[in-house]
């Protein structure tokens, strides 16, 4: 149990928390979500003690321990993979540590065997004779193999990185975990993995997330930060969406009744205050309406950008003709002999565990590159609009501003309050209009990339995980924008609710070829599970 007691937080005159009383208990896994600058990473710091509070306290167990997912990626460079995970229990590496270095030693004294015998009492109580299986069974089911286990953290790329440093986070039972962005470049059959895990786990979670589907499989509770407060929902994400919908519009309607009756109140006392004969009731309403407490309704942080794809021309009957396309990156086959026919209507999901074949297709696609061999067809009538995983060619001039950016991909009719308008729509007001491309966000990055595929009307939309750096907030509206538009779609996400919600075809790649069917992502993934389990054999032989 963790308890947060009346913290305060503020940066200037930007107040953070204020007042802030919140109970994690035992048993339990809390989702900690908010608009991005609402403070989430910042709270979790503060429970773990990494950051001290303006105000206020958290206190917990004394014997109780607390792990938090490292967000950097460097700290552990000179160390081994298995040691890095080990290191998560920072109590037991250090025992781990003295007791290696004392059975290494030539002259073993026999102050050393008492010592020796003192270092295995506590390491037996601290499961260490358990520590290295407990680690294999993390990295194995995070995707690290036996063989990198051995390998210097330096060695690895970023994507195992991560899933190291998040082993390392659940090594050791903790009391308390913290993990801030958990599924961050985790595959979906690892994002699995992970929420079975945490469904078995018997301690404290809090979670901060972006991945909804996600929050729906683990969450038991929803701390909601906004108003500067943290609201505790019981249930998951969607039930906390509906709750918090429904309790906003029981506040708005009480709002209304009293602006209302204290407007009618008003103006009676104006009517008849000069009138003798109704003076006393004229008093007496007087009374009634300084009784009445006319609150604001409060501003939330949350805001939703207006993400609509609007096509210039409906799809003819040709939409893309893909032949035997084939493509190695560095001598690595990505795929080979691809053939695709797409439809009227296709929202394809590409899915598969090798990401950069994905992305190479798109590349393809988009005319970035050129395929090693096969051809592709796009129909006369479809203009097609890419989004890259990598957008940094796209904001390499510094000089230009939010408007001089938008301005490139836009008719040059246009006058610059369009720009200014469709640019706070997607949540740049004002000012920040003005802002220089050089000091913009990743999120702030990708509603730029989303607002240039708005501008130029395509009817094919190509995005390679778009999701990536958006708030909850803006990836519902992207979601929302690519469920109502009406022609096509090609796209790879990680978001398995993203994924189910858009696609009405799969196609999986895979190293024997491809596995295409017409069904949604749920129905795709439980017919995959049964075919593991010898219950069918649909997709058997499927890949082509």
């Amino acid at each position: 149990m963790i308890n947060a007691s009346n913290i305060a937080l503020a940066y200037g005159k930007r107040i953070i928390f204020q007042d802030v009383n919140i109970k994690f208990t035992p048993g339990n896994c809390y989702g900690l979500i908010g608009a991005n600058g609402a403070g989430k990473s910042t709270f979790l710091k503060i429970l773990a003690g990494k950051l001290e509070p303006d105000k206020g306290d958290i206190s917990k167990g004394p014997k109780q321990r607390i792990a938090m997912l490292s967000q950097d990626q460097f700290a552990f460079d000179d160390h081994t993979v298995f040691n890095s995970v080990i290191m998560g229990h920072k109590k037991l590496y250090k025992v781990m540590a003295e007791r290696e270095a004392l059975y290494a030693k030539a002259d073993f004294t026999e102050e050393d065997g008492i010592r020796s015998g003192e270092l295995e009492d506590i390491f037996g109580e601290m499961n260490g004779y358990d520590a290295e299986s407990e680690a294999a069974t993390l990295l194995n089911g995070l995707g690290i193999p036996e063989d990198m286990r051995q390998k210097k953290m330096k060695d690895l790329d970023g994507s195992d990185k991560v899933r190291v440093l998040l082993a390392q986070a659940l090594f050791g039972n903790p009391d308390i975990l913290l993990l801030d962005e958990p599924t961050n470049q985790l595959d979906l059959k690892t994002i699995n993995w992970l929420e079975d895990f945490l469904s078995r786990f018997q301690n404290t979670v809090i979670i901060v997330s972006h991945d909804r589907h996600f929050l729906n499989q683990v969450c038991t509770h929803m701390a909601d930060i906004d108003y500067g407060k943290i609201q505790v929902y019981v249930g998951n994400y969607d039930f906390w969406y509906e709750a918090s919908q429904l309790r906003f519009r029981q506040k708005e309607t009480e709002s209304k009744k009293v602006k209302a009756k204290a407007e009618e109140l008003k103006e009676f006392i104006q009517r008849f205050s000069s009138n003798a004969s109704k003076a006393k009731q004229a008093t007496s309403r007087k009374k009634l309406l300084d009784k009445l407490t006319l609150e604001d309704m409060p501003i939330s942080s949350r805001k939703y950008p207006y993400i609509v794809f609007n096509a210039e021309r409906p799809c003819g009957d040709v939409i893309l003709e893909i032949n035997g396309l084939s493509k190695e990156i560095e001598g690595v086959s990505m795929f080979k002999d691809l053939t695709l026919t797409v439809n009227k209507g296709d929202k394809i999901a590409f899915i598969g565990a090798n990401s950069l074949a994905k992305t190479t297709l798109f590349q393809i696609l988009a005319g970035e590159l050129e395929p090693d061999a096969g051809s592709f067809r796009w129909g006369v009538t479809i203009n097609n609009s890419y989004f890259p995983k990598e957008n940094n060619a796209y904001f390499s001039n510094d000089d230009l501003d939010l408007v001089g950016w938008l301005r490139q991909y836009a008719s040059p009719k246009e006058h610059e309050s369009f720009f200014r308008g469709f640019l706070g729509k997607m949540l740049f007001s004002g000012e920040e209009a003005m802002k220089k491309t050089s000091v913009l966000s990743g999120g702030e990055r990708v509603r730029c990339m989303l607002s240039k595929m708005m501008l130029s009307g395509a009817n094919a939309l190509i995005l390679d995980e778009p999701t990536n750096h958006l708030d909850l907030e803006s990836i519902t509206a992207l979601n929302n924008g690519l469920i109502a538009f009406p022609e096509v779609v090609f796209f790879a996400s990680h978001d398995h609710q993203f994924v189910t919600t858009v696609a009405n075809r799969i196609v999986e790649i895979t190293p024997e070829g491809i596995i295409d069917v017409m069904m949604d992502f749920d129905k795709y993934m439980a017919m995959k599970e049964e075919d593991m389990n010898g219950e069918n054999n649909y997709l058997d032989n499927k890949a082509a």
